[in-house]
């Protein structure tokens, strides 16, 4: 069974993590198979937005394959090769030019929280439940990933979070802001489909630059060149002719990325 999906359905791009009777837990081979479609996405232009969610309906994703640490994580070399695909996959995923969102149906746990907080927007169901439980298994939760929770909800929830390694439900997620947006299970793919879809119809560039900007303003040493130069593409674009000439018209305009 393969154990990443991809899809696309018009400008949308899915990628499904799909090991349903391990509640989407990852594995080694997961990891880099994840990678290689979000590269796909990354390169494919009729792909404008990426969705991330887990098959099954019961969670996104719960973190590692615990089954698997004994081939996977048994000495410091293999997990330092599994951190290091890991950490590929987490650098794909926050550097991605195109926006991303976070589908997240029940467990949203560890790893799984991980990859949602390197998406744009995370919008979950009523049902899910969010967690890191490193301090349950002796685990250490790297830099990078206590970063970007900090940088979302601030010290304090992440510090509550990470010490008593317990779960929380989707209320108190979206009160800290975690999430964006709670939305009954009946409705989230609904949801979901229409905020990608309005993404999907502005103009790409203004979306990469806008990207680039919130990127560079959570570095320690910004770019802020570059992200003057994204906004200038946008001024001397064709959409940005085509956004003028549209609201002239009453019209919806037709962006194309140049």
């Amino acid at each position: 069974m393969n154990k990443i999906l991809s899809a696309t359905n018009g400008p949308v791009g899915t990628l499904t993590f799909n090991n349903p009777e391990r509640h989407n837990a990852m594995s080694l081979d997961m990891w880099r198979a994840a990678t290689a479609v979000l590269e796909q996405f990354e390169k494919d232009a009729a792909v404008r937005v990426i969705v991330l969610t887990g098959a099954g309906g019961k969670a996104f994703v719960s973190g590692a394959d615990i089954s698997k640490f004994e081939s996977e994580r048994d000495t410091l070399g293999a997990v330092a090769e599994y951190n290091t695909a890991v950490d590929r996959f987490g650098q794909a995923l926050g550097e991605c030019s195109k926006p991303t969102i976070a589908m997240i149906r029940g467990y949203c746990v560890g790893g799984g929280l991980g990859i949602a907080v390197c998406c744009d927007l995370r919008i979950a169901n009523d049902a899910a439940r969010f967690a890191v439980p490193a301090a349950k298994l002796g685990l250490g939760y790297g830099y990078a990933n206590v970063r970007r929770i900090i940088d979302l909800v601030g010290p304090q929830f992440v510090t509550e979070m990470l010490l008593t390694a317990r779960q929380f439900d989707a209320a108190q997620a979206a009160r800290t802001g975690l999430v964006n947006h709670v939305v009954p299970d009946a409705e989230i793919e609904s949801y979901v489909r229409e905020v990608a879809e309005t993404i999907a119809g502005n103009a790409p560039l203004t979306i990469r630059a806008v990207k680039r900007i919130v990127r560079e303003l959570r570095s320690e040493e910004p770019d802020v060149a570059a992200c003057d130069a994204l906004v200038k593409q946008c001024f001397e674009s064709a959409d940005y002719r085509e956004g003028r000439q549209a609201f002239l018209e009453k019209r919806k305009p037709n962006f194309t990325g140049t």
